[in-house]
Formats: C-alpha cells, sequence, structure tokens
C-alpha cells in the first residue's frame, strides 16, 4: 500500500498525545458500563477510541481500525489494520489506581510494525518501529541480561475475565513461577507489563487469554528491545484470536514456560 509509506510515525504518536490529553478532560465526567464479569467500559474509553480512530483516519484513510469498543468482524486481515486498546487497565482507571495505558499498532501482512503505549498517568510514551529500535521518551530501549528464573521479577495477570472457567489454572501458574522467581508482579495492565519488560524493569510478563490489542504494541516493543514474545506452547501470536502470551528477554521466557500450565 502506497500510502503506508507516506505514514509519518512521529504523526501517529502526536494523535495519542493528544489522545491523552481527552482523557484528562473526560475523567471527571466518566461514565461506566459493565460488558461481563469484571469487564468494564467508561465513556473514557469511547471518547478516546473515537478521538484517535478520527485522527488515523484523517492520516491514512485506507487503513483498517480494530478497536477493543467496537464490532470488528469486517476486518480484513490480509490487509494492513490499526489495533488499539484505549484504555488498557480499565478497571484500574475506575478506582483511581493510577496504571493504565493507550495501546496501539500496526498490523501488515499478519506482522507488528509499529507500536505505540501511552501511559495515561505519567510522562511516559513508549513506541517501536520494526527495524528501528523501542524507544521511551526518545531514550533506547532494551530488555534486562538476566538468565537465571531465580533472579527475574515477573509480571502477571490474573484473567479476571475467566475466573470461573481459569481461576484455579491462573494461580497454579502463578504459584510455579512465584516459587521459582525473585517476586512477581500484577498491574492490571498488560500493554504495559510487556512496555515495562522492553524497558528492562520487568525481566518477563505472561498471561491467559489476552485480546490482541491486549498484547499487539507490546509485541513489537519487546522484539524491537531485544526480546521475544510467544504463546505459552513458543509459537507466535496471531491477531484474528485470543491468545495466552508470554514475553520477555528471551531465556527467561523459556524458564517460565516449563513452570505453565500448557496443556489446555
Amino acid at each position: 500500500m502506497e500510502a503506508l509509506k507516506n505514514l509519518s510515525p512521529e504523526k501517529v504518536i502526536n494523535v495519542v498525545r493528544a489522545a491523552k490529553n481527552q482523557y484528562l478532560e473526560k475523567k471527571p465526567t466518566l461514565e461506566i458500563y459493565k460488558k461481563g464479569e469484571a469487564d468494564f467500559v467508561t465513556q473514557v474509553d469511547v471518547c478516546i477510541q473515537e478521538f484517535v480512530r478520527a485522527g488515523l483516519e484523517s492520516l491514512c484513510p485506507e487503513i483498517q481500525f480494530m478497536g477493543e469498543e467496537k464490532d470488528n468482524h469486517t476486518i480484513d486481515f490480509s490487509k494492513p489494520f490499526w489495533i488499539m486498546d484505549p484504555v488498557d487497565g480499565t478497571t484500574n482507571l475506575i478506582h483511581d489506581f493510577k496504571c493504565s495505558c493507550i495501546s496501539l499498532a500496526l498490523c501488515v501482512h499478519g506482522k507488528i510494525v509499529f507500536g505505540v503505549i501511552c501511559h495515561l498517568y505519567l510522562n511516559e510514551l513508549f513506541y517501536a518501529i520494526r527495524g528501528k529500535g523501542a524507544w521511551l521518551n526518545g531514550k533506547r530501549l532494551s530488555v534486562s541480561r538476566t538468565t537465571e528464573l531465580s533472579q527475574g521479577l515477573i509480571c502477571t495477570g490474573t484473567s479476571p475475565y475467566y475466573k470461573k472457567e481459569l481461576g484455579a489454572s491462573v494461580f497454579e501458574d502463578l504459584k510455579n513461577v512465584y516459587f521459582n522467581c525473585e517476586d512477581i508482579r500484577r498491574t492490571g495492565s498488560a500493554a504495559l507489563d510487556m512496555a515495562w519488560v522492553a524497558a528492562g524493569r520487568a525481566d518477563a510478563c505472561f498471561e491467559r487469554r489476552l485480546c490482541p490489542w491486549d498484547f499487539a504494541a507490546g509485541i513489537i516493543l519487546i522484539e524491537e528491545a531485544g526480546g521475544s514474545v510467544s504463546d505459552f506452547l513458543g509459537a507466535p501470536l496471531e491477531f484474528y484470536k485470543k491468545c495466552d502470551v508470554i514475553g520477555g528477554n528471551g531465556i527467561i521466557n523459556e524458564h517460565i514456560r516449563t513452570r505453565l500450565l500448557t496443556k489446555k
């Protein structure tokens, strides 16, 4: 697609930054709707998604748009499409637990070529371009060099939308990793977990049944920072379905995978 050659990452990043300001304006009038068990959407999610969708369409109208808060059944996965989570960490947002972000990625021919994650509460904007590295506020990122799981700080999620179905196995995984690593962190935002792995703040992260908008931007951040991302069996992630996700510096990934209940 010729238009992709003229698509400026800087302009896309500016759209995301402007969307963050939308959050600051809309939060005082927060409206909350329940979609499912432990699954919420707020007016902030809706406003940010529509703002970014419109901004991206003005930059390159040919690119399709996949968003958490829309019906995505018409997406043609053989053609370029954006993948967006307007607020990853909505439950955190509702409780004013200041750990939420905007996550946006561009998928072309089944591969993420650009990703940006913007922390809504901190002045931190992570982005990566395929073949050009991963960056945080202009500083190049690199995954950690930790080689022993016993020295690793690991981020995880508890798959709260699937408590009844997955709760027991999720906490069995957690126990198996916890007793073999240095410690566990649970932020409530898979996208930020992956960004922090790319920044070397955590050595790896894992969570069951994430949606593409949860992990798409994190994939390119981690890979461009020198790490790797896969499902629990070591296979590449796909962008048309939910996946079990593990991302890290590569070495720690394998130590964790051997301790997960992969026969699901």
